[in-house]
């Protein structure tokens, strides 16, 4: 029977429907305008949405557990989830359905098989043998609370204490409970801790003493099996031996201070865990947490580690949740030949090294450091240039910081997954490798006293934080947004630099506009084309903040957030401070966040905008050649007809600041010295004709010119001006505040093609930049260079830009910028802007290629030229000048493709109506172009490209907090990621087939490994009864000898371990034909056993033959002779 798929029928339907609309345009345009037809090769069929690797600390880590012949290391957090980790780069992320925190986890060492104990009192056995590990039993106990469990090495009963004080016998491999139980029913109250005799497997240890000593927190046994520690609440240890059970045989306090007079020490805090581990060539290792004098106020957590007379304290910088000893043999009955600690933190994990002085720890291989600093945002790019990762990997790998230990990590069980040919390309999806970390704090004061911190009053974070982050690998150009209204732009360079003075600019950028009405339709009218730009002088970069101006009432004025270094600074190889950008306070107002930027290395540009403007910077002149309003960038024909709320009476075509900077240094005082400076500031008022402007003066600066005077109209007008503008600031200021709050708690925003109110329309934001060459206005014939403005109520509107020529005059000569008006108008606000050819190929913005810029001076002045060689690589320039281009744009609520140049909406796409899109990009998928959507709601959507046929609708994960919010972000050949939780990065992809080849990328958790050989006896030991004792468990604890256990006490669940082992076994050919291969050779192997037991077999037959024929003549010899 055929298989009926219908993905195929809703392709077909929106294809009709899309087919249809698709007539109806062309009816509407004559033949000579019709768009041309692009060929679509992306179905529903190539997309597919799953999990890929989880990367990252594990949130709130609660139990650890090791296996010592595997090598391999599991944690378990409170949220229910389960961490694997082997080799560098064989990690694994399992999820409990129930969500219930995991108290313990116990390995069947070398079986391929784990036991998680959950809070809600349920065990579950993992098969490891398969890439994704799966729950093969679960048993829910109904009765009793579970609190400890443990699994004799190489057994196959598990014991389970619980709060009763009652100690449960359950079958590991039928996950079923035994009718052997050890009833205690309250007496000794709760177990936390069960251990059996190393030399006798009949003596089963747990808390027993309480009635005797302090409470008993752990309890480690010698492996000798005469003796055990245990740690106590008073911080003191007592050593037991099992012969004379009374009282102990030694009691040492690790960290009391021993009074005079044969006083007992001081207490101390209560010592969490114990081990006890042996050596043959010295002394026995004493490992513990916590204990420590309850003198030692705000001291860190710390590890003791003693060792013959030695002891050692290791600080921690976090809480220590649980610790294990790496130890050279699985066997409890051996000398343990202790090697490292594994020390589970509640935000790090740290290996000791023991076989080394002074115990350093291992370099951790996994990206476990990601929350170092709290993630703010990620950006997430595939495809780099191939020279990329190594430069990265080159420069980070000297900033390792030394003192680690010379030995290779020792946890380093499984094996890699396989690298996967998909559409040509090789991947390897579920590897994580941290190469550069860059510290953008290092080019400001830190503030050592209270009076000194920065003037962070917009934000309540970290003043550092960054928010946006733009990057171009190709010219390997950096630049970064922070929360204080900053902007840093780096360089990479492969030589270490001294900077005697940081680079920085000043800019001031704070708009107020009057009632605003919208507009009904979308489409707003263009602007004219305007006459000329404007050619703004070169500024020179200020070598320290400009001098704070304060009013008689103490506001702040012309004040950065962030103080600049003013000393040189030694920068190391890496990415390199080029300049350094700051908003400033403005009248008493700080200024807003940055919500937009962008940086282009082929221009040597960068943008920014917020919910007051935007502002241009030619990082290479280091001058500013935009700063406007956002309402500036409409002109006259603003379709919400908003004006600014500054006297706009009189201005000059060209000439002096901008009427909002001149009105915001005016509050700075409202006397006649106010008035005075405000009448001088005034006369710089300039009107933006026809799209001209000319902002050099809007940024400060020690060589900016002073305005010429102006002559107000009258002056008492302009006293209450400035009460009105002061009043109305703040009142703007906080409406804006509170509406970013809004924002972030609810998601839930609401557009109307007609609104009125000034809370939405004046807070008209920068929400999307974008740089390309394309076609700017309707009548251009051919791409040229300009910038792309996305703004938050929909509107999209273009700055040109005239570039001047390459080499040493692109450093002498300005650039002019003129906007050109708005293209369109969509719902809600922008997101993401791209441009495809006439093929349907992306076209990407102009870049350079990376070059060493710090030169030495050795060099040739030819060598010298080359670092600024006017070469941009650019797809426009391969285009023939009468192709046309289209345009993508995407909103929270809808997508359009315009085609350029003649800005005809070619396709529409209303992606939402009761959400909105959170993120959207354009990426490549299958040599093909689609838009990826992830919407509020939860969806995961797809649209093809040009055409916006809807490819995929998947509803993936509910948006519960604004960290998904700020860091989902897709990127190129089907993959997507985003922090899962503070300390975490969950990987997906929605590639169908990335889905299929998924299982031979994973790593290998299981191998194949021969257990190590059991300690000799010895002949005295057996002689003398001095070895370990066996027992029988099966006899004791088996269904013949003690019956089975109520089925009210627990539920067994069977799990879905055994049909996911078989699709995964089933998944991939490669990974059939290792299983075939391993099988055979394991077959090959029982095979020959077989055939050597065969042999002996029948060799001690000859010989019992032979023997039995010498009896028989023996037998006859001797009755011939009687």
């Amino acid at each position: 029977m055929r298989k009926f798929n219908i993905r195929k029928v809703l392709d077909g339907l929106t294809a009709g429907s899309s087919s249809a609309s698709q007539q109806q345009q062309q009816q509407q345009h004559p033949a000579g305008t019709r768009e041309p037809e692009i060929q679509e090769t992306l179905q529903s069929e190539h997309f597919q949405l799953c999990k890929t690797v989880r990367h990252g600390f594990p949130y709130q880590p609660s139990a650890l557990a090791f296996d010592p012949v595997q090598k391999i290391l599991a944690v378990g957090t409170q949220t229910g989830a389960l961490r694997l980790f082997g080799r560098p780069g064989v990690e694994c992320y399992c999820q409990h359905d129930s969500g219930a925190a995991v108290i313990q986890l116990q390995f069947l060492i070398n079986e391929g098989a784990l036991v998680s104990a959950l809070a809600d009192d349920t065990l579950h056995l993992w098969n490891l043998r398969q890439k994704r590990p799966a729950i093969l039993h679960s048993l829910k106990f109904c009765r009793e609370r579970v609190t400890f469990c443990h699994l004799p090495f190489q057994s196959k009963w598990l014991y389970v204490g619980t709060e009763r004080g009652n100690i449960h016998i359950v079958n590991v491999e039928s996950f079923t409970l035994s009718g052997y139980v050890i009833m205690w029913n309250k007496a000794i109250e709760l177990l936390f801790n069960i251990s059996d005799n190393p030399m006798d497997e009949g003596k089963v240890e747990f808390k027993k003493y309480i009635y005797l000593l302090n409470a008993i927190h752990s309890v480690a046994w010698h492996h000798e099996g005469k003796q055990f520690i245990c740690s106590h609440s008073d911080g003191t240890l007592t050593i037991w031996n099992v012969r004379s059970p009374a009282k102990p045989m030694q009691t040492i306090t690790p960290h009391g201070k021993q009074l005079k007079d044969g006083k007992k020490p001081e207490p101390c805090k209560p010592i969490l865990k114990v081990e006890f581990k042996t050596t043959r060539s010295g002394e026995p290792f004493i490992i513990l947490s916590g204990g420590l004098s309850y003198d030692t106020v705000g001291r860190r957590p710390c590890l003791t580690v003693m060792h013959g007379k030695s002891t050692a304290v290791l600080e921690m910088d976090y809480s220590i949740v649980d610790f294990l000893t790496l130890c050279e043999t699985p066997y409890p009955n051996d000398f343990q030949e202790p090697y490292a600690v594994v020390v589970l933190l509640e935000k790090d994990l740290v290996l000791i090294d023991l076989a080394q002085n002074g115990y350093p720890i291992f370099e951790n291989p996994y990206p476990l450091s990601i929350h170092e600093s709290p993630v703010t945002c990620c950006e997430y790019f595939a495809g780099c240039p191939g020279d990329l990762i190594p430069a990265l990997y080159s420069v980070g790998a000297r900033q390792k910081r030394q003192g680690y230990s010379k030995k290779e990590w020792p946890i380093n069980g499984g094996n890699w997954g396989l690298g996967v040919q998909i559409s040509n390309k090789c991947f390897f999806l579920v590897t994580l490798q941290v190469l550069y970390k860059l510290k953008t704090s290092k080019v400001f004061e830190k503030s050592r006293n209270k009076d000194d911190r920065p003037n962070t009053d917009i934000v309540d974070e970290d003043p550092y934080a960054i928010q946006i982050i733009s990057w171009c690998p190709e010219s390997r150009m950096l630049c970064i947004a922070g929360v204080s209204a900053h902007v840093i732009i780096y360089r990479f360079s492969k030589q270490e630099v001294i900077t005697e003075v940081i680079p920085m600019l000043e800019v001031r950028l704070l708009y107020e506009i009057n009632d605003v009405e919208s507009p009904e339709g979308e489409q707003a009218p263009p602007l004219p084309t305007p006459v000329g730009g404007a050619t703004p002088q070169p500024i020179p970069p200020q070598s320290h903040p400009s001098t704070s101006s304060s009013s008689s009432d103490g506001l702040r004025d012309n004040v950065p957030c962030l103080k600049v270094k003013n000393s040189p600074l030694k920068q190391s190889p890496g990415y390199q401070t080029e300049l350094v950008i700051q908003l400033v306070w403005v009248g008493g107002e700080p200024p807003q966040q940055i919500t937009s930027l962008a940086v282009n290395s082929s221009y040597g540009l960068v943008v920014f905008g917020n919910c007051n403007g935007i502002a241009m910077v030619d990082y290479l002149q280091k001058a500013v050649l935009l700063n406007l309003g956002t309402i500036e960038l409409y002109g006259s024909n603003d379709p919400y007809r908003r004006e600014p709320r500054s006297p706009r009476k009189s201005r000059q075509p060209s000439g002096g600041m901008l009427i909002v900077t001149s009105c915001m240094y005016g509050l700075s005082s409202l006397y006649s010295e106010s008035v005075k400076k405000l009448q001088s500031s005034l006369s710089g008022l300039c009107d933006i004709s026809e799209g001209t402007v000319v902002p050099e003066d809007r940024c400060k600066s020690p060589t900016s010119g002073s305005s010429s005077p102006h002559n107000s109209d009258d002056e008492q007008k302009m006293n209450n001006f400035i009460e009105k503008v002061k009043t109305k600031s703040r009142k703007f200021s906080k409406m804006v505040a509170s509406d970013i709050d809004i924002k972030d708690n609810s998601f839930s925003r609401s557009r109307s093609s007609s609104v009125t109110s000034i809370d939405k329309e004046s807070r008209e934001a920068i929400s999307a930049l974008h740089f390309c060459e394309t076609f700017t206005r309707k009548a251009d014939s051919s791409p040229s260079p300009c910038l792309w403005v996305g703004t938050t109520l929909g509107t999209v509107l273009v700055i040109a830009l005239n570039l001047p020529p390459g080499g040493e005059q692109r450093l002498l000569q300005p650039v002019i910028v003129s906007p050109s008006g708005t293209i369109l108008r969509l719902k809600g606000a922008i997101l993401r802007m791209a441009f495809l050819d006439t093929t349907g190929c992306l076209v990407p913005p102009a870049y350079e290629s990376w070059r060493e810029h710090n030169v030495p001076e050795e060099k040739d002045e030819k060598e010298k030229l080359k670092k600024r060689r006017p070469v941009s690589v650019s797809p426009s320039s391969s285009q023939e000048i009468s192709e046309n281009q289209y345009a993508v744009i995407c909103s929270e609520k809808q997508a359009k493709v315009i085609s350029l140049p003649t800005q005809n909406c070619a396709y529409k796409q209303n992606i939402t109506e009761t959400s909105f899109v959170l993120r959207g990009d354009i990426v490549a998928l299958s040599n093909s172009i689609c838009l990826a959507c992830f919407c509020a709601n939860g969806h995961i959507m797809t649209f093809s490209l040009p055409s916006l046929r809807p490819l995929l609708d998947v509803y993936y994960l509910p948006l519960t907090n604004m960290r998904i919010a700020r860091t989902f972000c897709f990127t190129n050949n089907g993959q997507a990621l985003y922090l899962v939780s503070p300390t975490e990065i969950q990987r997906l992809t929605y590639s169908q087939e990335t889905c299929e080849n998924l299982q031979e990328m994973l790593g290998e958790l299981f191998t194949p490994v021969e257990a190590p050989e059991a300690p000799n006896r010895g002949f005295f030991k057996g002689l003398f009864g001095g070895g370990a004792q066996s027992l029988d468990r099966e006899e004791l604890f088996g269904e013949s000898s003690s019956g089975k256990a109520s089925r009210s006490l627990a539920q067994h669940i069977p799990g879905p371990g055994g049909i996911e082992g078989v699709k995964g076994a089933a998944s991939g050919v490669v990974g059939e034909l290792a299983r075939a291969r391993l099988a055979l050779d394991e077959r090959g192997q029982k095979l020959g056993d077989l055939e050597e037991r065969t042999a002996a077999m029948l060799s001690s037959a000859d010989s019992f033959s032979k023997h039995a024929h010498e009896v028989c003549l023996s037998n006859k010899y001797l009755n011939k002779i009687a």
